[in-house]
């Protein structure tokens, strides 16, 4: 894995970001502002006599056509109800997925707006509204194109690639012995849960994916949406204590209720979820780590301290698996 390599995005050039856009008719004033994503690369756009567009460049080889497309489509499904979500711009033909040279790219209109407070409870109410209205459109047809977060993809694939190519020697031992209990800790809640309902998802529902203005959320950057159970929509929305998470997922469920019914048994999978994302995380980060700006944004990765820090979360999510769940007044 070499950190010199070649990359697609390397070709990525200013002019050749301008002419894309151009490419669809609207004429750029020549500014264009780099925007804060490692996983495509987005931009903001001066138009002349207009409002800046976003430009999202897709990433070559993470998603096939189909898969960006059904991204799309399900974000128009959303809009379609009136659901504040931010959505690809289309041409007179219909279409919202654009190629030029080898890349692929949509348009997006500028949207403003701040990061929720998370530890307001009113804000927390209003979520969990739109999560309701928002899986109760996901719940309707499965994704057929996109994945689903398992324990697979997500976890085992992730550890054998940090085990493989990453961790250090010397601490290799101690990361094998931890990340295998806890799989086998997952594998087992998974089997006792029984089936699991997975419905088309957010996927990535951070604070920094939530919009909010004009004292309402938005939700933008669908690019991680997939099958999923609903609480991987809604685990991330909480913080603090075991206490404080109660509380706002109380609130959270109360207002999700409203729309659409929130199955209490799925509280049993926020640890095994948050885990799975720790996880993923850090194998992300690896599987990117060839990309010039991933060491630049990520200099404090693939260090001992890193790894070692990273093997305390995993100690701490060991035992946050172990304990029972969250319980809330049925």
């Amino acid at each position: 894995m070499s950190d010199s390599q070649s990359h697609p995005f390397d070709s990525l050039s200013p002019d050749l970001l301008i002419d894309a856009v151009e490419s669809l008719g609207f004429v750029s004033d020549g500014r264009f502002l780099a925007l804060n994503s490692y996983e495509n690369r987005v931009y903001q756009i001066g138009i002349e006599d207009q409002t800046p567009m976003i430009a999202k460049f897709y990433r070559p080889g993470r998603w096939s056509r189909e898969q960006i497309l059904e991204e799309h489509d399900f974000c128009y499904e959303l809009l379609e109800q009136e659901l504040p979500v931010v959505v690809p711009w289309r041409n007179s033909q219909g279409g919202s997925l654009n190629s030029y040279a080898d890349f692929t790219f949509a348009l997006y209109e500028r949207k403003g707006g701040r990061a929720p407070e998370l530890d307001n409870l009113d804000n927390l109410f209003i979520l969990g509204r739109l999560m309701g209205r928002i899986h109760g459109i996901g719940a309707t047809r499965p994704f057929k194109y996109r994945p689903q977060l398992d324990a697979q993809g997500f976890g085992w694939d992730s550890y054998k690639l940090i085990s493989e190519q990453f961790m250090p020697n010397e601490l290799r031992p101690a990361y094998d012995s931890l990340a295998l209990d806890i799989l086998k800790k997952i594998e087992q809640i998974l089997e006792d849960y029984g089936e699991i309902k997975r419905i088309r998802v957010h996927g990535d529902c951070h604070s920094g994916n939530i919009l909010w203005r004009d004292d309402n959320p938005h939700f933008v950057d669908f690019d991680d949406a997939r099958m999923a159970p609903a609480i991987q929509d809604l685990w991330m929305l909480l913080s603090g204590d075991r206490h404080e998470q109660t509380v706002q997922m109380a609130e959270i469920v109360e207002g999700y209720n409203e729309f659409y019914e929130f199955d209490l048994r799925e509280l049993r999978l926020i640890e095994v979820m948050r885990t799975l994302r720790i996880m993923h995380h850090s194998a992300w980060i690896a599987r990117r780590w060839s990309d010039p700006a991933f060491p630049m944004a990520f200099s404090w990765f693939n260090s001992p301290r890193y790894w070692s820090e990273h093997i305390l979360e995993l100690r701490e999510q060991l035992a946050a698996l172990n304990e029972p769940p969250i319980e809330l007044m049925g």
